[in-house]
Formats: structure tokens, C-alpha cells, sequence
């Protein structure tokens, strides 16, 4: 069951919300703060979040600032749900790492395709990462390293890459924390070569491809 964690300073709406969110089958934490949900999130990080913008303490741009600033949270799914929806919030809310920006009041229906859609979009990011470190552990005779089954893997054909010739990058939807560590990947690096260029520890590197 995928854990939500849902942040918002308005009690109601984060009742209506988390009841929602578990008639669609989600697991759902919720918190009134930045503060709080930074908290959560590094004590039982969430697989997506869902938060407001405007919040006492610590608001919702800066809690997804620092969010990205951390190992667990540079690859989180992360939604805002907000009142304000100008251009230019909108903007500002991506350019802090949000990968997406939902305006209230929201359809349920509309939200959960966009949970699904994120969720969805980062186990085929996950499944090509395994499959990309695979193909460049056993073309340079590197034992691959055990990972954890992921759902309905995305078959994706890979040429066969040379590991003395340099890869020309190409276009991808990723996130910039995700293009770090694809690139990262497809050079052949082990998972403590990515640690130590990224600072992050081996067993998150490890925990992002599984």
C-alpha cells in the first residue's frame, strides 16, 4: 500500500483529503506545517506528498526546498494543493521541486490521477535505472547488485554500451535529482562511486533503485 503524506494547516480539508485518499486505497499520514512534514518525512519517508503552500512555521515552498536538499526527498513524488493559483505561483512552486501544481478547490477525481500519474512515473524511472545498471555491471563483468522486484517492469531495449566510450546524453523526463543519478548509472559507476559524487549515502543510492 502506497503511503501519502498529506499537508495542509486547514484541518478540515486534511480530513476530506485523507478520507479520500484511503477510499482510493492510499495509506495516509497527515501534518499541519512544513516543520511537521519535514519531520515525517525523514522519520518514515513517504512514497508521494501532497501540500498546501501557504502554512504557519515553515510554508510549503520552503518545506519542498528542503525537502530536495535531503537523500530521501530529492527523488519524492511531490504535488501542491493551493489556493493560490497565479502564473506565477505556479512557477515558483515548480522551481522549488514540485512536480506538480493543483489548484483548490480540486475534483478527487482529478487529484488521484494525478497521485497515479506521479507514482506511475517514478516506478518506470526506478524500473529503467535497474535495468541500465544491469546492462553496465554485466558489460563490464560486474556482478549486478540485488534489488527489490519492482511491479510490472517497463521493457525498454538498450543498445549494448561500450564502457570505454563516452555516452552522448539524451533527452529525458526527468527531474534534475533524477538526471544525476541516471547519469550517473549509465557511466558504470557502483553504487558507493555514486554515494561519494552525489554525498549521499550508498544504501540511499541502493533504496533509489530499488
Amino acid at each position: 500500500m502506497k503511503k501519502i503524506l498529506v499537508v495542509d494547516d486547514d484541518r478540515t480539508l486534511r480530513i476530506a483529503l485523507k478520507r479520500a485518499l484511503e477510499k482510493m486505497g492510499y495509506q495516509v499520514k497527515q501534518v499541519s506545517s512544513g516543520a511537521e512534514a519535514l519531520e515525517a518525512c525523514m522519520k518514515n519517508p513517504p512514497d508521494l506528498v501532497v501540500s498546501d503552500v501557504m502554512m504557519p512555521e515553515m510554508d510549503g515552498l520552503e518545506f519542498c526546498r528542503r525537502l530536495r536538499s535531503t537523500p530521501s526527498g530529492q527523488l519524492m513524488p511531490f504535488i501542491f494543493l493551493s489556493g493560490r493559483g497565479e502564473l506565477e505561483d505556479r512557477i515558483h512552486g515548480h522551481s522549488m521541486g514540485a512536480d506538480d501544481y493543483l489548484i483548490k478547490p480540486v475534483d478527487p477525481r482529478e487529484l488521484a490521477a494525478k497521485i497515479e500519474a506521479q507514482l506511475e512515473r517514478t516506478r518506470r524511472i526506478h524500473s529503467l535505472i535497474v535495468q541500465l545498471m544491469h546492462l553496465n555491471a554485466s558489460s563490464i563483468g560486474l556482478e549486478p547488485t540485488p534489488q527489490i522486484a519492482t511491479p510490472e517492469p517497463v521493457e525498454v531495449e538498450i543498445p549494448q554500451i561500450d564502457a570505454e566510450v563516452a555516452v552522448t546524453p539524451i533527452p529525458l523526463p526527468l527531474t534534475p535529482a533524477e538526471e544525476r543519478v541516471f547519469w550517473e548509472v549509465i557511466q558504470g559507476l557502483t553504487n558507493k562511486e555514486i554515494s561519494n559524487r552525489l554525498f549521499i549515502s550508498p544504501r540511499t543510492v541502493q533504496t533509489h533503485l530499488s
